[in-house]
C-alpha cells in the first residue's frame, strides 16, 4: 500500500490551506497519532489517499477549524514533515485517554479554552463539522461537545471538542486507570449532537471511517475514488462499506 515519506517536506498537503488565520483563536487542534498499527501493518498514519497521508488531510480538516494543531505522539521524527509542534504523553500507558489528557494540557498551557481531540486514521475529517462543534461548545459552554454516530458507542469521543473544564475528571479517570472514552463523556457536562444534525455534514459512516485495517484503507481508496474534490466528505458508502472503528 502507498506509503508518504513525510520527509518530504512541504509535500504532504491534501489541498486545503495550512493556515489557521481564519479560525477561532478559542480552540486548539490535537491530533492523537499513539497507537502501534498493528492490524494495519504499517503506519497507518501514513497512509496515501488522494496524493496525501492521512495525517496531512487530518491537519488541514482541523486547521479549517481550529487557531493551531498539536500532534501528540511519542514518536515525532515519523511525522517531522508535518511541520506541527508534537508532545510525548504525559502519562504514558492510558491508551486514548493519555492523549486526551495530553492535548488538554496542552491548551490549558497554551491558553485555549478547549480542544479537539480527534484521531490521526480519519481521512474524511469535516471541517465545517467541527466548526459546528466549536459553535455549539461556545454557545453552551459543555465540557465537551461530540457527535453522534451509529458506531458501537452511538457517538465519537475522538473526533470531539473538550473544554479545559473537563481537565479534573480526566485527571481523576488516568489516576484511576479508567481508561474507556466513553464513561469519560458520560461522566462530562457533554453535549451530543444528534445524528439528524451530523448528517448534514456528510455522511457519518464516511465522516468518521478510522482507517485501522488494508481493509478499511480499500474502503477509503473506494471513497476517496467517487469523490473528485477529496478535501471534501465523501458521499454515502456503498453495501457493505461500513465503519469499524478500533
Amino acid at each position: 500500500m502507498p506509503m508518504f515519506d513525510l520527509s518530504r517536506r512541504g509535500t504532504c498537503t491534501a489541498g486545503l490551506p495550512v493556515s489557521g488565520s481564519m479560525a477561532s483563536t478559542s480552540s486548539l487542534g490535537a491530533i492523537l497519532a499513539g497507537g502501534q498499527s498493528r492490524r494495519f501493518g504499517a503506519p497507518k498514519a501514513l497512509a496515501e489517499i488522494g496524493g496525501a497521508p492521512i495525517i496531512a488531510r487530518v491537519r488541514d480538516a482541523l486547521l479549517g477549524a481550529a487557531a493551531d494543531v498539536v500532534l501528540i505522539t511519542g514518536e515525532p521524527g515519523l511525522f517531522a514533515g508535518l511541520d506541527l509542534p508534537t508532545r510525548p504523553d504525559a502519562v504514558a500507558g492510558a491508551g486514548a485517554l493519555s492523549g486526551v489528557h495530553t492535548a488538554l494540557l496542552h491548551a490549558r498551557g497554551a491558553g485555549y479554552g478547549a480542544v479537539f481531540c480527534v484521531a490521526c486514521d480519519m481521512p474524511f475529517l469535516s471541517a465545517p463539522l467541527l466548526r459546528h462543534l466549536r459553535e455549539r461548545w461556545e454557545e453552551s459552554g459543555a465540557h465537551a461537545v461530540v457527535p453522534a454516530s451509529p458506531g458501537p458507542l452511538g457517538f465519537e469521543p475522538l473526533c470531539a471538542l473538550y473544554s479545559v473544564a473537563a481537565l479534573p475528571e480526566v485527571e481523576a479517570r488516568v489516576r484511576r486507570d479508567e481508561r474507556a472514552l466513553g464513561g469519560l463523556i458520560d461522566a462530562l457536562d457533554a453535549d451530543r449532537i444528534p445524528l439528524t444534525e451530523v448528517l448534514r455534514f456528510g455522511e457519518p459512516n464516511t465522516l468518521f471511517l478510522n482507517v485501522n485495517t488494508p481493509e478499511d484503507y480499500q474502503r477509503a481508496l473506494r471513497i476517496a475514488r467517487r469523490t473528485p474534490d477529496t478535501r471534501q466528505p465523501p458521499g454515502a458508502l456503498t453495501a457493505g462499506d461500513t465503519n469499524e472503528p478500533e
